[in-house]
């Protein structure tokens, strides 16, 4: 198990841990954290069976979210870069293990903080316009299949890190879940974005209140972390990144995690397969640990059922690295195996052998960098998986 003690906001000596949805509930019922100077005693009373209410319903949210999560079976969802030429036709859903997507990504557009945009280059009108977004997605919906909507990525700036102002940030978050309607979203924090922990509580706040404003109109909203490991484990700035998210009441469909680009962390000796699993068990043991301290303790198989894991297909972008065809296949049996809840890839725009003469000395946007003839790494990954993203 690897050891976080001391990782993440809340956590110096002396400091009060977050309280758990029971907790809350009790609080309640003893009136604690309530300022009652100078309100009547039926004000107070009416106060307090509100906060009650309101813990009640949170918590059996958040408990009926784990049971789900421990029922739904393993599945499966390549992204897709959405900016990229070409563009990749995800809307064309060619084969079952293509049917679901992660359309990436929603970033700050570079003139206007609090606005979102597709990678900078195009606003949700724009991207409507010349990319043919929202019919895609409706013809992919047509033909069965569906789509989520991936915040952040490694290249730009995620919109917590550039809006200061909340309400805002809440209104861009919301205009891009109300626009497209996704299975769930997903924060994709690399780099800067996730080293900003100013920003990360922005984002929580914003997150566990677009949720209560869904969830108060009768939709759900689920919200997934996409966040780097090393073959340990999470990072410690990933650790914070969950901390905020779970203090701040999000209830959180899972945690992704990006098995590629080790670098150093990984030893001669250990295979990319060898370090995604090892990276998964270690991520299954933090999340056990996460979830405790934020008053939820979760089972073995709930703990695996919070995870999901994306290798970079083929050629990674650091040297060296390289996710074959074999490492898929073993990927996937684990998978199963543990019953995790996710798998993904980056991405379905390079499931592709590179044309002769590419250059093979770095990552390609638009094909994987490894001979893969007809096989694709959607199939091997996403194959005869029994589970759906939802």
């Amino acid at each position: 198990m690897i050891n976080i003690r001391g990782a993440g906001p809340g956590n110096e000596a002396g400091s009060t841990p977050p309280r758990s949805p029971i907790a809350r509930i009790g609080a309640a019922l003893r009136g604690e954290g309530m300022h009652t100077r100078g309100l009547s005693s039926p004000l107070v009373t009416a106060g307090a069976i509100a906060a009650i209410l309101a813990s009640v319903i949170f918590f059996w949210s958040w408990r009926s979210g784990l049971d789900a999560g421990a029922s739904n079976p393993t599945w499966f969802a390549g992204y897709v870069d959405v900016t990229v030429s070409p563009p990749y036709a995800f809307e064309q859903a060619s084969t079952p293990s293509t049917k679901d997507v992660v359309l990436a990504f929603i970033v700050a557009s570079p003139d206007r903080p609090c606005a979102a945009s597709w990678g900078t280059g195009y606003s949700l009108d724009e991207a409507g316009r010349v990319l043919g977004l929202d019919k895609r997605i409706a013809a992919l919906r047509s033909k069965g299949g569906s789509a989520s909507v991936s915040f952040g990525g490694a290249l730009n700036t995620e919109l917590a890190s550039s809006c200061q102002d909340e309400s805002q940030l809440r209104v861009a978050y919301r205009d891009v879940v109300e626009r497209y309607d996704p299975a769930f979203i997903e924060f994709d924090l690399e780099d800067a974005n996730l080293l900003d922990e100013a920003a990360g509580q922005r984002r929580a706040k914003a997150i566990a209140a677009l949720q209560g404003d869904r969830g108060t109109s009768g939709k759900k909203l689920g919200v997934w972390m996409t966040l780097p490991v090393t073959p340990r484990g999470l990072t410690d700035p990933g650790i914070t990144a969950i901390n905020q998210m779970l203090e701040a009441g999000v209830d959180l469909a899972g945690v992704n995690i990006m098995t590629m680009n080790y670098g150093a962390s990984r030893s001669g000796s250990q295979t990319m397969s060898d370090a995604a699993t090892a990276a998964a068990d270690a991520t299954h043991d933090q999340l056990g640990i996460l979830y405790q301290r934020a008053g939820i303790n979760l089972s073995s198989e709930q703990a695996w059922k919070k995870l999901g894991v994306t290798p970079m297909i083929g050629r990674n972008d650091l040297p060296g690295e390289f996710f074959d065809q074999d490492a898929a296949r073993n990927l996937k049996d684990y998978a199963l195996n543990r019953g995790i809840q996710r798998l993904s890839m980056w991405s379905l725009n390079r499931d592709v052998p590179c044309a002769p003469g590419a250059n093979s000395d770095a990552a390609s946007h638009i094909c994987s960098g490894l001979d893969q003839g007809n096989t694709r790494f959607s199939e091997l990954l996403g194959g005869a998986l029994p589970g759906r993203m939802g």
